[in-house]
């Protein structure tokens, strides 16, 4: 198998997490991680915040090259508005992923921390930590930057496991019939 590096990205409207690392088979190796903030512009120039989020993303996406990236899918709040903002901001990091030529996997925060931590109601702080011991890293990481981590950790059991099911599958099509109309073929 040959490695795969995956970006992740925990979108925010003032912060967007991102996370590197390269996957080979169970093997995953830590290459980078960080965050994206939007503080220094005024909160209420959205298109502003949002061509930070889509540049930083892009600029990142271009220095690591990753083959794959995996981004967190947006949960409806209580507040329909932040949805909303939160939303946009989500479009412009996949915007700037797709811009890039790359294949965008999402998961949930559910789905991340249950392959992180093994449960989906996981503090962010136990996110860390779990974090920082598969990847073998000397601190914890950030929680933005954690989570964008734990979904490129996920994204990276999911690759494995779609691979797996892959392969399977065109050995059962190759080993066994096909019936058509009660007919072995």
């Amino acid at each position: 198998m040959t490695v795969l590096r995956i970006l992740g990205i925990d979108p925010g409207l003032r912060t967007t997490g991102w996370g590197v690392i390269d996957a080979d088979g169970a093997l995953l190796r830590y290459v980078a991680s960080g965050t994206i903030r939007t503080d220094g512009v005024d909160s209420g120039h959205l298109p502003a915040r949002l061509a930070i989020i889509f540049d930083g993303v892009r600029e990142i996406a271009s220095r690591y090259a990753p083959q794959a990236a995996s981004i967190e899918i947006v949960f409806v709040n209580v507040n329909p508005q932040s949805t909303l903002l939160l939303g946009q901001a989500r479009g412009a990091a996949i915007a700037a992923l797709a811009f890039g030529g790359l294949e965008v996997a999402e998961y949930t925060a559910l789905q991340m921390k249950k392959a992180v931590v093994g449960h989906g109601q996981a503090r962010k702080e136990q996110v860390q930590q779990m974090v920082s011991r598969l990847l073998a890293l000397p601190g914890l990481p950030g929680k933005d930057a954690a989570d964008a981590l734990g979904l490129a950790v996920c994204h990276a059991h999911a690759a494995r496991s779609f691979a797996a099911i892959e392969a399977a599958t065109h050995r059962v099509r190759r080993t066994q019939s096909q019936y058509k109309r009660g007919r072995s073929h």
